[in-house]
């Protein structure tokens, strides 16, 4: 697997008045925007070809992963090499790719775009609004992913439980088990209402394609939203594989599910976690 696939062309309609002047994939999660979290799982997993479509007013997420010969200049006076390093990391990731999608047409269409750049080749879809943090010793979520396809060799879905009150915001699958934590997925559905889901197993935005999903993709008419739909794209594959992932999963799909994937990951970093519980702590007692 040596492509991954970032759509970051929505307008963030869920996060306004914020992303009205502001991609939604440029909103900070403690100290870093949300598409960096992205691009990171991608490169921790072995893949460093990345293709990012954006759209309209999108230009930050380029200048976030440029150089900034200016910036550079000003910490290395302050002699702040930790800054240093940290936005070098960023900006010398070898192969980002951009392309733009200039009608908002749906997911679908979004990865439609990419269909040059892969080339023919299998390639991973990673969405922007999710972040998935490896539990310590094991894998990123998209290596887990990559090694169900090299033993199966069909796309591969990540899913988890979702609670009942969610099911209507996720495509849902109806699957067989096939393995421990993987399903023989027979039909997928977009945001059901819960009477009507398969199951409580959800796709999270991870993805793992065959070049193929690209003719079904021009295949399907506009389904939900009047968009063109990955889902229904997916429906048409030849039973593809849901792998629950085991990584910890931050959504990061609407205002209090992006407040609250800050919080949790401050509360992880030693340079924050102390003040941040008192702090807590005192609004708690009021």
């Amino acid at each position: 697997m040596r492509k991954v696939v970032i759509p970051a062309a929505g307008l963030g309609t869920r996060f306004l008045p914020i992303t009205k002047a502001q991609p939604k994939e440029m909103l900070p999660v403690v100290d870093k925007p949300v598409i960096q979290y992205v691009v990171e799982e991608a490169l921790s997993s072995g893949i460093d070809d990345i293709l990012i479509v954006t759209g309209r007013s999108k230009r930050a997420i380029e200048d976030h992963f440029d150089n900034s010969l200016e910036l550079e200049r000003v910490l290395l006076k302050k002699g702040d090499t930790d800054l240093i390093q940290s936005i070098d990391e960023i900006s010398n990731v070898p192969d980002i790719h951009y392309i733009r999608q200039k009608e908002q047409r749906g997911l679908g269409d979004a990865i439609l775009h990419a269909q040059k750049h892969c080339d023919g080749e299998p390639f991973a879809v990673l969405l922007g609004d999710t972040i998935t943090i490896p539990h310590a010793g094991k894998e990123p979520c998209t290596a887990q992913m990559c090694k169900v396809f090299q033993k199966y060799q069909k796309g591969v879905i990540a899913v988890e439980k979702v609670p009942r009150e969610k099911i209507h915001s996720y495509g849902i699958i109806e699957g067989t088990p096939l393995e421990e934590d993987l399903y023989s997925i027979r039909d997928i559905i977009e945001k059901p209402q819960p009477e009507q889901a398969p199951s409580d197993l959800g796709a999270i935005g991870r993805y793992v394609l065959t070049p193929d999903i690209f003719d079904l993709l021009k295949e399907v008419r506009p389904g939900y939203g009047d968009e063109i739909q990955l889902t229904d794209a997916l429906r048409l594959l030849n039973e593809p594989i849901g792998m629950i992932t085991t990584c910890r999963r931050y959504d990061i799909g609407d205002k209090i599910g992006w407040m609250k994937s800050s919080i949790e990951l401050a509360l992880e970093r030693k340079e924050f976690n102390q003040s941040l519980k008192e702090f807590l702590k005192t609004l708690l007692e009021e």
